[in-house]
């Protein structure tokens, strides 16, 4: 259609809609107010004209861009991970928390693995029950009364609590000595599961505070409808010889008795401790332990001290009650030896001197003006029961005396870093040493027979 079509187009068209174009005169001609109409439509047209391409190409850039950003933030969306998380390679579920750093993840998975054998210890004991009735205590005086009480009869209660973890697929636990001393109790483990299983003392190490319980029979029926030995989940027994200071490790335990297999991470503070731990009604010198500044509260005792493989370094057995974060736990080698014992001969022995003494420090030997600063000094308790030489032992055969100082135990010389129990625990019931003493102001060697001190 050419230009002069449009116009006459449009002239109609709006002259028809509008109405005030005038026509045309007599013989064709147009009048003046008529050609200015036309001036204007053409104008019109062409304000529509261009104001259409503008519109047509600004409106078309718009929608471009627009359908751009959208499929931006579309694309971007695919992505985005919400505040704090970090999909890691290979995970698919971003909705759950993802560890941030390769040692959370691995402290992580070390507590959902090590967890199902970590048992609490529940201590239950028959306990009396007392009523409250009034009494007069003048005859006479009825209406004069005050409270009495008498005993009506015993109800079980717990009476403490302590942790355990599995060390055997048929149901050995070890755990601290001092949370099974209570003879006249029972104990009772509580599973992760929430499972509650009866359990008996096996063993109570006569010089470890360690102890070891056995779940009593707990029979499965297998397809075949036949019972078989129920098998639970146990912890690894790592080597404690070779820990380092500064390396992580994690504490799991029945934290004040009530919360049930909570966990602490920490590190190894420090290695060959000598500390006095009392507790559960004894007193005792541990040796060589480990110190850690993991959590350790009541109720964590006897449960297991963790590397980042899951494995048992350590028991947890005692805190600083004077400081923060101070822990310690007996090195698992300690505890190897009374469990292979307990699995071959169902009981722990020990060799056994037979004599009560304190380690010579350089303060030792000035407060009690001794001629040496090595060795150990033989001397009593305070009270008749606690002898410096036990009758009938092997020191007391051999003829030890109180206030003797042994020097050297064949030939090695006894220190802190080499301390008389630790010499004795390299040989067995029955085997023969030489020791050398400081009598006076006189050295002498005795040959001594050791005997055997085993658990109850």
């Amino acid at each position: 259609m050419e230009f002069r079509e449009i116009i006459k187009f449009f002239k109609k068209d709006i002259s028809e809609i509008f109405g005030w174009l005038p026509a045309k005169k007599e013989g064709g001609k147009v009048l003046k107010k008529q050609e200015t109409s036309n001036f204007l439509l053409v104008g019109v047209v062409l304000v529509f004209f261009f104001l259409g391409i503008f519109g047509g190409v600004y409106f078309n850039n718009y929608i471009i861009k627009s359908l751009n950003i959208f499929l931006e933030l579309s694309s971007q969306m695919e992505t985005i991970q919400p505040p704090g998380q970090t999909q890691l390679p290979g995970e698919t579920n971003p909705s759950s928390y993802l560890p941030q750093t390769t040692q959370e993840k691995t402290i992580i998975e070390v507590v959902k693995k090590a967890s199902p054998a970590v048992v609490s210890i529940i201590i239950s004991k028959e306990v009396p029950l007392y009523e409250t009735y009034y009494e007069s205590p003048f005859p006479g005086m009825p209406e004069l009364k005050v409270p009495q009480y008498r005993q009506k009869g015993t109800q079980k209660q717990k009476v403490g609590g302590g942790t355990g973890f599995i060390i055997s697929e048929d149901g050995l636990i070890l755990t601290n000595r001092h949370v099974t001393l209570n003879r006249e109790a029972e104990y009772t483990v509580v599973a992760n599961d929430g499972n509650i299983y009866e359990v008996e003392v096996l063993a109570r190490d006569p010089f470890q505070d360690l102890a070891v319980l056995k779940i009593k029979k707990e029979k499965e029926t297998t397809e075949g409808s036949d019972f078989s030995q129920k098998k639970f989940p146990v912890l690894s027994l790592s080597d404690s010889s070779t820990i380092e200071i500064g390396q992580t490790v994690i504490a799991i335990g029945n934290a004040l008795g009530e919360f049930r297999n909570s966990v602490s991470v920490g590190v190894i503070s420090g290695l060959g401790r000598t500390i006095t731990a009392a507790g559960g009604g004894m007193i005792e010198t541990l040796e060589d332990v480990i110190q850690t500044d993991a959590a350790i509260n009541p109720g964590n005792s006897g449960g297991p001290l963790l590397n980042l493989r899951g494995e048992v370094i350590g028991v947890n057995v005692a805190i600083a009650e004077a400081a923060q974060s101070i822990g310690f736990a007996i090195p698992i080698n300690k505890a190897k030896r009374a469990i292979s014992q307990i699995k071959t001969i169902g009981k722990i022995v020990y060799p056994f001197l037979g004599v009560r003494y304190i380690l010579i420090t350089p303060e030792i030997q000035e407060e009690r003006n001794l001629k040496v600063d090595y060795g150990v000094l033989i001397i009593g308790g305070e009270t008749i029961s606690e002898p410096a030489v036990i009758p009938d032992s092997a020191a007391y055969r051999a003829g030890l005396q109180e206030g003797d100082i042994i020097l050297k135990l064949d030939g090695e010389k006894i220190t802190p870093e080499n301390s008389l129990a630790k010499l004795i625990l390299k040989y067995n019931p029955g085997d023969k040493i030489n020791l050398e003493i400081l009598r006076g102001e006189k050295t002498m060697k005795i040959e001594a027979v050791l005997g055997e001190k085993s658990s109850d």
